[in-house]
């Protein structure tokens, strides 16, 4: 079978196997449920990335964003640190990266995501949606209470939108995909498009899985990320 070289088809590809793995494998529902339900510790209590004091950029994503497989240094949010260092622009980067989250498991943290002097939120989230086959309409009802919420706080928030696997059809990969830039314009946000834009389906930029980055590809993600967050922290108050 012949794959399109598109990054966004040729990651969904790769999301299809997982999904086929995560169903047959791995923990059981009561481990996950057990998982699940232990207690977080506040992001209060969390070293942070990089500076030690200033306001906060809080990244909510998944094991995308917690660097599933990688040194923490080498996630995405540490190398958007350090981006930031380099700029002199005194925020702190806090990974609320939680490997298997949901958008629903995002909004149930989100309290805790939002300790502290938060200024802006990246909301990373919809994969483990779209590994599941989870209804579209519950990931974007879920992202736009994280969104409410956020904004209700006079937080900014940086949408980064993700693809669908091709295995629950064309009608739901559409929908999944079009959640993303529908609540960008709706609630006036700055979005990232696509997350892995450039990484996904490329073999040397991911780890065995064939989904989570390697420490080069997780640079590019933070490449492209930083493309859409330089602009909005620079607009920010405090900057």
């Amino acid at each position: 079978m012949q794959i399109s070289n598109h990054p966004g088809v040729r990651l969904a590809a790769c999301l299809a196997v997982a999904a086929t793995v995560a169903c047959c494998g791995g923990e059981d529902a009561q481990s996950r449920t057990a998982r699940s339900a232990a207690p977080r510790p506040s992001i209060s209590d969390e070293p942070a990335s990089g500076n030690q004091a200033g306001p906060r950029i809080v990244v909510l994503g998944d094991s995308l964003t917690a660097g599933l497989g990688l040194r923490i240094e080498d996630a995405y949010p540490a190398v958007l640190q350090r981006h930031l260092d380099r700029k002199g622009l005194k925020y702190q980067v806090i990974n609320a990266g939680i490997s298997g989250d949901t958008s629903a498991g995002g909004l149930a943290r989100l309290d805790w995501a939002l300790e502290g002097d938060v200024r802006i939120l990246i909301v990373a989230l919809g994969g483990n949606d779209a590994l599941r086959g989870l209804p579209v309409t519950q990931l974007k009802d879920n992202l736009a209470r994280i969104i409410e919420r956020a904004q209700a706080r006079g937080v900014t928030v940086v949408l980064a939108g993700m693809e669908a696997p091709p295995n629950w059809g064309d009608q739901y990969t559409k929908a999944f995909h079009d959640v993303y830039p529908a609540l960008a314009a709706e609630y006036h946000l700055a979005l990232v498009p696509f997350l892995l834009e450039g990484v996904a389906g490329i073999d040397r930029l991911n780890q065995r899985d064939g989904i989570h980055p390697t420490a080069e590809g997780d640079r590019m993600v933070a490449d492209t990320v930083w493309k859409v967050l330089q602009p909005v922290v620079q607009g920010t108050p405090g900057s």
